[in-house]
């Protein structure tokens, strides 16, 4: 490795948010290789600096390369299909479970993603249907459990139908690799944000106005109201 290429790292390390810190510790083990000295200080766009909470997709590749297989399906799950932590422990076939029927559910959800279709339940004991990539639904299936098991989270008792980390063990694991891949962490409802922003950005691009898409995008999340997303958007 040259300097030249030792310093370009850097500086896409520091594009995708490592912190200041991790950057240092970086630019201090490649001098061992390009010589002490030879390579210059990046500055990191530190966290404080975020408005958002909001993960870029690269990082959230960064943090799952942290995580062990099991937590790192879930950061997937959550990721693609922007659920809380307790909603990954509640994921069931669409089919085997219904989305909540007194609600008025817009046609337009998951407008112009493909995928698979799966009901988690939210705050307030709300299922709402979700969707996942078909090849994150095929890793999910291979671990289907043959039947149900009663897990507790947070003192709450949830029925698990498939072998995935969910619920505040997840979280847990989840800020810890956001810690050591990227040197800080906003927790995991940063993934909310993440899906709330790029789901945004996809719905305009299919031709939704604004509030529209927000209310579109306020379903796929488990709210009612578009304004309450608003904060997802900053």
């Amino acid at each position: 490795m040259t300097a030249g290429q030792a310093q370009e790292y850097l500086e896409h390390r520091a594009a995708i948010g490592i912190s200041q810190k991790q950057l240092d510790a970086d630019r201090h083990a490649m001098e061992f290789v390009t010589g002490a000295g030879s390579l210059g200080r990046v500055a990191a766009i530190t966290q404080p600096k975020l408005v958002s909470r909001f993960y870029a997709p690269v990082q959230v590749d960064f943090i799952q390369q942290s995580q062990g297989e099991a937590n790192a399906l879930s950061t997937r799950i959550a990721y693609e299909a922007g659920l809380r932590a307790h909603e990954l422990l509640t994921l069931r076939r669409a089919g085997e479970e219904q989305k909540s029927p007194h609600r008025t559910w817009r046609p337009e959800r998951f407008a112009g993603r493909e995928g698979v279709r799966y009901v988690v339940t939210g705050k307030g004991g709300l299922r709402r249907e979700v969707l996942l990539s078909h090849e994150t639904s095929e890793r999910l299936e291979a671990l289907r459990l043959d039947a149900p098991r009663e897990v507790v989270d947070r003192g709450i008792r949830y029925s698990q139908a498939y072998d995935i980390s969910g619920g505040n063990r997840w979280s847990a694991s989840f800020s810890a690799a956001s810690e050591r891949a990227l040197g800080w962490s906003t927790g995991a409802h940063g993934l909310r944000h993440s899906y709330a922003q790029e789901r945004m950005a996809e719905l305009a691009g299919n031709g939704f106005d604004y509030y529209p898409a927000r209310d579109i995008l306020s379903q796929e999340l488990g709210h009612f109201r578009g304004e309450i997303v608003e904060t997802y958007l900053r």
